[in-house]
């Protein structure tokens, strides 16, 4: 990691008018990398926190990854992926409230609705598109 800093800042110093660096993070890894060599944070003049998306936003989210699929949560699966986006009270998870964690929930919620639906001898198309609070069950 040394070796790829120490390129860094010399192709920001080398290039400095004509190269535009972002770099994204958590906070806390972002602030160890910054500490990694003297001379960097003074490079990063900007700095921007996002806070965590709160449960609302989280289950909005979640509806518009369904929809891109052509699914959609049910009222009872809302409310069963609402209390999954409850970080847990011992966590040590810093990272809870991030869309990624809810993407992840969403796609295998699809493969368990779909593991689901093949054990149906018929299917309807509304059954195709539903998710229901049994294909949350156990996806944290």
């Amino acid at each position: 990691m040394l070796i790829c800093i120490l390129s860094i800042v010399k192709a920001m110093e080398d290039h400095k008018d004509e190269l535009i660096l972002i770099l994204a993070g958590y906070q806390k890894e972002m602030e160890k990398f910054l500490q990694t060599n003297p001379g960097l944070r003074s490079r990063f003049p900007i700095h921007i926190d996002f806070p965590d998306y709160n449960k609302e936003e989280l289950l909005q989210i979640s509806e518009q990854l369904c929809a891109k699929r052509q699914y959609q949560l049910n009222s009872q699966a809302k409310i069963a992926l609402l209390s999954l986006l409850n970080p847990p009270a011992n966590s040590s998870d810093d990272n809870f409230g991030n869309a990624r964690t809810v993407r992840n929930i969403i796609e295998k919620a699809i493969r368990r609705q779909a593991v689901r639906l093949i054990r149906k001898h018929s299917t309807t198309r509304e059954e195709l598109m539903v998710i229901e609070p049994c294909d949350l069950t156990g996806v944290e």
